[in-house]
């Protein structure tokens, strides 16, 4: 027994079996039940019904329209075995009002002779259906004695089913499951139960798995409310913990003097937005407490991450230590590094960069400087997380992530430091409910307006049959020396045929415009893309003809068009991101969305969503409603929870809900040793989530 069950309450052990253990499962259902996900009778508690078929009992065929499923009592006829091999055996019968006939195939004539004697009344339930103007039910899915007639439920609940699996076995497993309920204390706030119309624990169970109407199967029921919320508030109550966990880590109380961040500004052409003033604030007030920081950065393509960032990092030096920024890959590294480089400079600051590529006797040289201090502000890749990178006195860690960085690296980052404080920055808007779910753990500073200076950028929804005038409109661009990115689609998953489809728009641009059209794709050595991109920024080529590589983070100010083919292809997130990297200097910028006609409704709404606003949350959320929270971020590495019966889009009140609830919860008792506390640890137990457990005790 691990470690883990030993410390598992007993009442739920029963739940935590092996599915053999219910009556009616043999070791093939529950290979197949593994098809569902389903390895533990507490997992088909959570095997919702996703319909239900009416089977209550009527008088007579007459008070349906077929085809419909009828349940009718029955008096049985003569049977008709079929003529031919292969044919239908038919059984004849009457109803309360008319006869019709019981239809089967293949079927032994003995067994039916047994199931359906004649002259003897039993219970059928099927589908009935008209053939030559006379009603038939073949195969009837319940055949019962008429004082059996309770065991067909007048509303038969229809449950998701993989190989190997029929709705009996899957409606008798969930029932079986459905004895084993623990006696449990209620572990929501009784106020908000009250107030919601819940039932409890197993009453929502029982009402959610025997509903009596299709109302009951609407994710508004309030059973299904009420699982929904035990999910959510499980989930939160584990971010909440490790939150407080993190905050326990006692923290270096970090200020600066504003001198160096003054000399930034100072140095900058334009005032920073009341959004950027305000982030910082919230940073440097967390910076300051004895506590860990723990913040997230959300803001829009453009909105000046970068500088609130830096600005942080000041405040480290500031207080004399020092601060690091990682970038998931190298090439952002480079530019993180290259775009902070002004910055530092303006600040009297040194500042190096340190990534995989660093070898030999000059990484020696950073990592001795790094160790002594000499170098308070370092910029890298995921390399820092090495073993022999140490630092004097790091004080905050600034994470650029792509949604590559969970709740477990943001953890093992602060063993770096003593105690670093954490600001994780993402430039991709994430709708509310999904910033919850995803890091519910952490503080959320949000920038939402752009800096003074960014030009709103045009968008035009252009068929691909206008492919010349395009042409035509990036030659004239080119001669008054713009620069313009040109996308190419993704074909298919293969980076082979993504790059054949590239090659060739590359050879057609450069047969149009001449040699200074440059080609970048997956397919390129790193050092070979890196030089594309920096024969680009140095203007040296003007239009760059690239796969998605360029989405994220490339900042080439003179680049005024962005011309994205196929572009119904692409997701709102990603057309959002690949339109944000125009429009980042002087000049009008405007951003091409070339289509292959017709369009379907899909690709109609998001692309006419993306011509008519910039507002990357506005997109997030329609992004959210049009595709769901796992195709949203790539459920693989989204580090987005599985829920079995919350769903993000149209519950995303809840999970507010639930978030505020924790936090008081852990607020009021730290300990979950109160009644309440002790019913929220069973939840997490019940919910998989006990590893948050495990860190209280640790914590």
């Amino acid at each position: 027994m691990s470690r883990e069950e030993q410390s598992r309450p007993e009442a739920l052990f029963p739940l935590f079996a092996g599915l053999e253990t219910l009556p009616g499962v043999g070791p093939k259902a529950a290979k197949a039940f593994e098809g569902l996900g389903v390895t533990r009778p507490k997992d088909l508690l959570y095997l919702l019904p996703h319909s239900g078929i009416d089977r209550a009992l009527r008088r007579s065929v007459r008070e349906v329209v077929p085809p419909a499923t009828l349940t009718v009592e029955v008096e049985i006829g003569r049977h008709v075995p079929p003529r031919r091999k292969g044919g239908p055996y038919r059984i004849h019968v009457r109803d309360a009002r008319v006869e019709f006939w019981l239809v089967y195939f293949h079927a032994r004539a003995e067994a039916l002779a047994r199931l359906l004697p004649t002259g003897q009344r039993r219970l059928v339930s099927g589908k009935v259906e008209l053939f030559d103007g006379i009603a038939q039910m073949v195969h009837p899915d319940h055949v019962l004695r008429v004082e059996e007639a309770g065991e067909i439920p007048a509303y038969e609940p229809v449950y998701p089913l993989a190989a190997g699996l029929t709705q009996r076995l899957v409606g008798k497993a969930v029932q079986a499951a459905l004895t084993r309920l623990p006696a449990v204390a209620e572990w929501i706030d009784p106020g908000l139960v009250q107030r919601e119309g819940w039932p409890d624990w197993p009453g929502a169970l029982a009402l959610a798995h025997g509903p009596t109407d299709a109302a009951g199967l609407a994710f508004t029921h309030p059973a299904r409310q009420r699982l929904a919320y035990d999910e959510l508030f499980a989930h939160q109550l584990t971010l909440s913990i490790a939150r407080s966990t993190l905050r326990k880590g006692k923290g270096v109380v970090t200020e600066g003097d504003g001198t160096l961040r003054d000399k930034v500004l100072k140095s900058l052409p334009y005032a920073p937005t009341a959004a950027q003033i305000r982030a910082l604030r919230e940073i440097a007030a967390d910076m300051a407490r004895p506590l860990r920081m723990n913040r997230l950065l959300q803001g829009d393509v453009g909105a000046g991450k970068t500088l609130v960032a830096f600005q942080a990092l000041l405040i480290a030096v500031e207080a004399g230590g020092q601060g690091v920024m990682m970038a998931p890959t190298e090439i952002l590294a480079r530019q993180h590094f290259e775009g902070l480089a002004p910055l530092a400079r303006a600040a009297g600051v040194r500042l190096e960069l340190l990534t995989g590529r660093d070898r030999g006797p000059e990484r020696a040289m950073k990592l001795e400087d790094l160790a002594m201090g000499r170098i308070p502000i370092l910029v890298g890749t995921h390399a820092v997380f090495q073993k022999d990178v140490a630092f004097k006195d790091l004080r905050l860690a600034v994470v650029d992530e792509q949604h590559r960085f969970g709740v477990a690296q943001r953890m093992e980052l602060g063993s770096k430091g003593r105690a670093v404080d954490v600001l994780v920055m993402t430039a991709t808007p994430i709708p509310r409910s999904l910033a919850l779910a995803m890091h519910g753990d952490m503080d959320v500073s949000v920038l939402d307006e752009k800096p003074a200076g960014r030009k709103p950028i045009r968008t035009a929804m252009v068929s691909a049959e206008r492919l010349d005038e395009v042409v035509d409109h990036l030659r004239r661009a080119v001669a008054e020396g713009r620069q313009a990115y040109w996308v190419c689609p993704l074909v298919e998953e293969s980076e082979v045929v993504d790059y054949a489809s590239a090659e060739e728009r590359f050879r057609h641009l450069r047969a149009a415009l001449g040699d200074r059209v440059g080609l970048v794709h997956g397919q390129l050595p790193p050092a070979e893309k890196d030089a594309a991109m920096a024969r680009f920024v140095a203007g040296e080529t003007s239009v760059l003809v690239a796969t998605t590589v360029i989405e994220v983070g490339v900042n080439v100010p003179n680049a005024t068009i962005m011309v994205i083919e196929q572009a119904e292809s692409f997701g709102l997130a990603q057309l959002h991101q690949l339109r944000g990297r125009v429009g980042r200097g002087e000049a009008d910028s405007t951003c091409l969305l070339l289509y292959q006609p017709p369009l379907n409704e899909t690709g109609r709404r998001r692309l006419t969503t993306i011509r008519d606003t910039e507002d990357g949350f506005r997109i997030a959320e329609e992004d959210l409603a049009m595709r769901g929270a796992g195709d949203l971020i790539g459920t693989a590495q989204s580090g987005l929870p599985r829920f079995r019966v919350a769903d993000l889009e149209r519950q995303a009140g809840l999970m507010a809900l639930a978030q505020s609830d924790a936090r008081k919860l852990l607020l009021d008792d730290p300990d979950l040793a109160s009644p309440r506390g002790k019913a929220a640890r069973m939840l997490l137990w019940l919910m998989d989530q006990d590893r948050a457990l495990r860190l209280m005790s640790v914590g």
